[in-house]
């Protein structure tokens, strides 16, 4: 059978089918691991792609192989056309589903239901409302509560993504997994990440063996049951024994899955990053503008795709202190 070279594949035999947009580098919270507390240099907003160019460019990676597309920011939702892009996006043949902070998703509900969009992934990093005021600098908690209820009450698929930091918020390691004992949802633990301004160190993760050792002490060994992993996944899943959730653990520092890595990133300038820690990037935007063929400059950047961690060895504090990558929200969770 003749290969369809029409597929996105790297130089390791990886194929992508992934895109994660960020439609912009705005938020409405400043949650510290991802913004530096001086915020980001504020450019035109002819830097950034429209709503015309985000669905062009993403309908060129369709026709590439992409079969699922994530919307992040930034916050996605305080994108301007934000609600057409969402409608327009739903219409290609891809699963579509999107990363929000929570605070606008009541005003999004329709606009989901009409892109056909079943699942929602809600950045929520602490329990308790002091707390994460603190970590994201801003005073939203009860709002996001209510939404990610709505949410439910509405038949979306909940995830809760909270970036656990060691003494910041691993002590609720247990409430948020509770949680998902009383609730079907899904809460993914995210090691924290080393980005441009967000003060990051190796000894601020928690590692998996860390998590699996608090929940094995609060519920026991016998109730934590494995769960089968979807084909690239990032998380490796569990739930508690009987409840009507689950939760992952997503461990990027201390045990990355780059091997069966099939994502793309999109930014919110136009640029291609081939990997979340690849200082590479390559541009898109300008060359649609121009006119220009994309797939040529997709192929090279996905060919020039290192094995792993965008090709640095390791992520401890001498090797991060030497690189130089943009800070979180100008990329794109």
């Amino acid at each position: 059978m003749k290969k369809n070279t029409q597929h996105i594949i790297d130089s390791f035999g990886r194929t992508h089918n992934y895109l994660r947009i960020s439609l912009t580098e705005k938020c409405n919270l400043r949650c510290f691991y991802c913004m530096p507390l001086e915020g980001v240099t504020h450019r035109e907003a002819e830097k950034f792609m429209t709503t015309e160019e985000v669905v062009g460019i993403a309908k060129e990676f369709v026709k590439r192989g992409v079969t699922k597309i994530r919307l992040t920011g930034g916050e996605p939702l305080v994108k301007k056309g934000a609600d057409e892009i969402i409608r327009e996006l739903g219409k290609l043949s891809v699963t579509l589903s999107l990363t929000t902070n929570g605070i606008l998703v009541d005003r999004f509900i329709e606009v989901f239901k009409e892109a056909g969009i079943t699942s929602i992934n809600v950045s929520l990093d602490s329990l308790q409302e002091d707390r994460f005021n603190a970590i994201s600098r801003r005073s939203h908690f009860q709002k996001i509560r209510d939404n990610i209820q709505l949410l439910l009450d509405e038949g979306f698929g909940v995830k809760i993504n909270v970036v656990l930091i060691k003494g910041t918020n691993d002590d609720e390691i247990v409430d948020f997994v509770q949680w998902s004992v009383r609730e079907k949802i899904s809460v993914q633990f995210i090691e924290f990440m080393p980005f441009d301004g967000n003060s990051w160190n190796r000894d601020k993760t928690v590692s998996e063996a860390e998590i699996i050792t608090t929940l094995e002490d609060r519920f026991g060994a016998k109730n934590l049951i494995k769960l089968e992993d979807a084909a690239h996944s990032t998380s490796r899943n569990f739930k508690i024994d009987g409840a009507l959730g689950t939760f992952g653990i997503i461990s990027t520092v201390t045990n990355p899955f780059c091997d069966t890595c099939n994502r793309i990133r999109l930014t919110a300038d136009g640029k291609i990053k081939n990997c979340l820690f690849s200082n590479d990037e390559a541009d898109l935007l300008n060359a649609y503008r121009n006119g220009d063929e994309l797939s040529p400059i997709i192929n090279v950047a996905m060919h020039n795709k290192k094995a792993g961690l965008g090709g640095l060895k390791q992520l401890d504090n001498e090797t991060i202190n030497q690189h130089e990558n943009r800070s979180m929200i100008t990329i794109g969770g």
